[in-house]
């Protein structure tokens, strides 16, 4: 049989037996390195609370709410609300982008992996909703704030404020377990599959932590340290996002030229992108026997 000329599709099906599936192809690396790209700049927006270590904000982090940093009347709000703001849209850029694509593992054959980037656009949504929702004033430094507000006298921006930071939070621990779940089942994401774990368990902690202690200052309690458990809350958000990243850029693999005797990769290797496409290992060749 003659072989295939260049131009002819089973010359560029590859490995894969289907046309344009290479895994070299340009535009299956862009998709999961913009990804990428998206969540490491949103993790690194959902920590901009870290620069009050250096700037004078008059706020207690031990105490204060994460949000009162972006407080109308706070004198760098605009700054925290703009980080909140690319922090959301980047995330829900790269939830977007996988969903939109079926890159990432974003496929609907993968229900864990679906569920999870719908998730992290909901989280993405949400956050930046919240920074178009500010509060007027710092209820746990400002005791008229916090009369006004046990009293329903603030704008109705503080309720809203509430509901977008409470989808927020359910987004991203939505995302946690189920790309974490995802990682382990489908053996993806190496980064998240070792680790994600673990920054999970210590996340249901901090948050169990930040309602505790919310609970208490709005019952007139104290604040138990309600700063403190929220930034560990979000710091370990943006600990697994930055993973997650990390995961996804190092999921797109280079060309690498079939050869005849090249080893299997072991079973449940394949990358996200590969899974996306359909694509599965070749069939070990059957040996014939010959007669003694």
């Amino acid at each position: 049989m003659p072989s295939p000329q260049p131009g002819h599709p089973r010359a560029r099906s590859g490995r894969s037996g289907r046309v344009g599936s290479g895994r070299g192809e340009p535009g299956h690396r862009a998709a999961p390195a913009a990804v990428a790209a998206l969540l490491l700049l949103s993790a690194v927006a959902y920590t901009a609370w870290v620069l009050e270590v250096v700037l004078s904000t008059g706020l207690d982090p031990v105490q204060a709410y994460i949000s009162e940093l972006a407080a109308e009347d706070q004198p760098l709000g605009g700054l925290f609300r703009a980080t909140d703001l690319v922090a959301g849209l980047c995330l829900l850029a790269a939830a977007g982008t996988a969903l939109a694509t079926g890159r990432a593992g974003a496929s609907r054959r993968n229900r864990w992996a679906l569920a999870g980037w719908a998730a992290l656009a909901l989280f993405g949504a949400a956050t930046a909703a919240d920074s178009r929702l500010p509060l007027s004033c710092t209820p746990t430094s400002d005791e008229m704030c916090a009369a006004r507000e046990t009293a329903g006298l603030v704008p109705a921006t503080h309720t809203a404020h509430a509901v977008t930071s409470s989808l927020a939070m359910a987004g991203a621990l939505t995302a946690l377990v189920s790309l974490t779940v995802a990682a382990r089942r489908y053996r993806w994401w190496p980064p998240v599959r070792r680790f994600g774990p673990w920054l999970l368990g210590a996340e249901l902690l901090a948050t169990g932590w930040s309602l505790a202690s919310i609970a208490a200052f709005q019952a007139g309690r104290g604040t138990w340290a309600l700063g403190a458990g929220q930034r560990l809350q979000v710091l370990l958000v943006a600990l697994w996002l930055g993973l997650l990243a990390l995961g996804v850029a190092r999921s797109v693999r280079p060309a690498r030229p079939a050869t005849p005797n090249a080893p299997e990769r072991p079973e449940g290797s394949a990358t996200p992108d590969e899974e996306a496409d359909g694509r599965e290992r070749p069939a070990e060749p059957v040996r014939e026997r010959r007669p003694a």
